[in-house]
């Protein structure tokens, strides 16, 4: 028997002709293609269609699945209907959307047109998901702190500030959550986390917003290589079940989770990847004084070994680290 439907979505293909015509249709799972006939639909509902719709509206129909000569999965449409009128039109399909400003003013637009950028969505989302499920299985528990501070702390940035009217008081958009979940664990919370918001008033580009997520965690009784391992494994655990695999390809490097992550202090690291320098430089508080003179960075003039080894990390090293990688000991 054949199997009755109703489907709604957006179009994003018209075909007219003359007494059949053929519409791909898609939502947030996948498309299907609706096959219209004037014997079907009638002359009235047939003719509103072929003046009336265009790509990008949201449309309705029911009818029964059956398979095209093609072998495509279709609609064919016994009853039809517009839902929503598209007022302005889509980017047009060959070129796509491919303008980075209007793809971050209008993200909307993007979603529709770029299937990778939902995608992208998509698996953000399950990450948190499966982020916030690890944590369960270890015990954490998941908290909500406040948003609004009366002194920003927790972290080095310029806060957002706003005022508090009933207390006549400023009051500052969190930096981050640090200290609040703190608190918890001198309260006798000793596993904590929170899946947060946090706002920094400072530059903007690709990579920074000015309010970001982030995940704060805390646990009592543990020293920091626990925690480097504890890290290791939620990274690749979540993009196990994320994506199926903790190998990942980014902008052209293969990023692998499942090796253990280099742990390296500042001066390792340089001499992992800058090797033209000696142990023996590193602790030459002149010789790098004056090195990073010559690479552009200059040091203050009072700056001890450490701060001087981290310089030279930040001038030399750090561009190069492309797999997950602690910088320890600093």
């Amino acid at each position: 028997a054949p199997v009755e439907v109703t489907v709604a979505g957006r179009v994003m293909l018209k075909r007219v002709m003359g007494k059949a015509s053929f519409l791909t249709v898609k939502d947030s799972t996948d498309h299907i293609q609706f096959f219209i006939t004037k014997a079907e639909v009638g002359d009235e509902t047939y003719d509103f269609f072929k003046k009336m719709v265009d790509i990008g509206d949201i449309v309705g129909a029911t009818g029964t699945l059956f398979f095209t000569k093609t072998g495509e999965l279709s609609v064919r449409v016994k009853n039809f209907r517009l839902l929503t009128k598209n007022i302005r039109p889509l980017p047009d399909k060959f070129h796509g959307l491919s303008d980075p400003e209007t793809r971050y003013r209008q993200r909307y637009v993007d979603l529709i047109m770029n299937e990778s950028t939902r995608r992208t969505f998509m698996i953000r989302s399950k990450a948190i998901a499966e982020t916030r499920k690890f944590m369960m299985e270890h015990h954490f528990m998941e908290v909500e702190t406040p948003m609004l501070h009366p002194i920003p702390g927790g972290a080095n940035a310029k806060p957002f500030i706003t005022h508090h009217n009933a207390l006549d008081m400023d009051m500052y958009l969190r930096i981050a959550p640090e200290l609040y979940l703190k608190r918890l664990v001198v309260g006798g919370f000793e596993r904590v986390f929170e899946l947060n918001r946090s706002f920094r008033n400072e530059g903007v580009d690709v990579r920074h917003n000015p309010e970001f997520t982030m995940m704060e965690f805390y646990a009592a009784y543990k020293e920091y290589h626990w925690l480097m391992d504890y890290t290791e494994k939620l990274l690749r655990t979540v993009a196990e079940k994320t994506i199926g695999t903790a190998v990942i390809q980014y902008q052209g490097h293969t990023i692998d989770l499942t090796k253990p992550f280099d742990r390296l202090t500042a001066k390792e690291a340089v001499l992992k990847y800058a090797p033209q320098y000696t142990a023996e430089q590193l602790e030459d508080k002149d010789f790098m004084q004056e090195e990073l003179k010559r690479l552009g960075e200059p040091a203050k003039a009072d700056a001890g070994v450490g701060a001087l080894q981290m310089a030279m990390f930040e001038a030399v090293a750090e561009s190069k680290l492309i797999q997950p990688t602690y910088i320890i000991d600093y």
